[in-house]
């Protein structure tokens, strides 16, 4: 029975959350699903075709409560904390969605989400093309740097413990925020992020 662009899909998730992105190999994955490597290169020609594919299933279920009605912060706001769930669903989630202009169906919709209710609110396309980037570069670099934050091993405490020790003997300002640096309340971090955002974005829309 011919394997379907589906299942392909699905068994890519599979390898990554027990491998993680570098493990997720095409030679892997024709293994896994038990089929010679030109039938999955029939589907897609590479990794990154594969990566661009499992990027756009990520996202399939993001912005799906918004109307063109709903207000600009609701929608930066409600499509961030989308996409950072979306990303923690996986291991390396962020990663295989950063780093690439994926062109599919859904990545396109959640742009055109954010990009259409800020310009609504007054940017022009530049800006709001721009300013949902900008949102979404932050998502993916705060997830990135959470999942790598979760998934650091014993050594973690050793430089967590040279980190205090060099700040404390030469860089006074680090010493006295390094505790906020390896707090590991990312709800609240991110949440405080997004808001800069927000403000941010408030701020220069009030400009003339």
């Amino acid at each position: 029975m011919r394997i379907q662009r589906e299942q392909v899909v699905a068994a890519a998730w599979t390898l990554l959350d027990e491998h993680g992105l570098e493990g997720l190999t095409m030679r892997v994955l024709a293994k896994a699903l038990s089929i010679q490597a030109p039938s999955l290169y029939w589907h897609f020609p590479g990794k990154q075709a594969l990566l661009d594919a499992m990027a756009d299933t990520l996202v399939r279920d993001v912005a799906r409560t918004l109307t063109p009605e709903s207000p600009w912060e609701a929608v930066v706001r409600t499509v961030a904390e989308e996409l950072r769930r979306a990303f923690l669903a996986h291991r390396d989630g962020a990663r295989v969605y950063a780093g690439t202009i994926v062109v599919s169906e859904h990545t396109l919709r959640v742009s055109d989400t954010v990009i259409g209710a800020l310009t609504r609110a007054g940017f022009d396309s530049r800006a709001a093309g721009w300013a949902a980037f900008t949102v979404l570069d932050y998502v993916l670099g705060f997830t990135i740097e959470e999942q790598g934050f979760t998934a650091q091993d014993a050594e973690a405490k050793e430089r967590e413990g040279a980190l205090r020790q060099l700040a404390s003997a030469r860089y006074p300002h680090a010493a006295g925020a390094v505790d906020a640096i390896l707090d590991r309340d990312f709800e609240r971090r991110f949440a405080f992020g997004l808001d800069l955002l927000v403000a941010g974005i408030r701020a220069r829309l009030s400009t003339p």
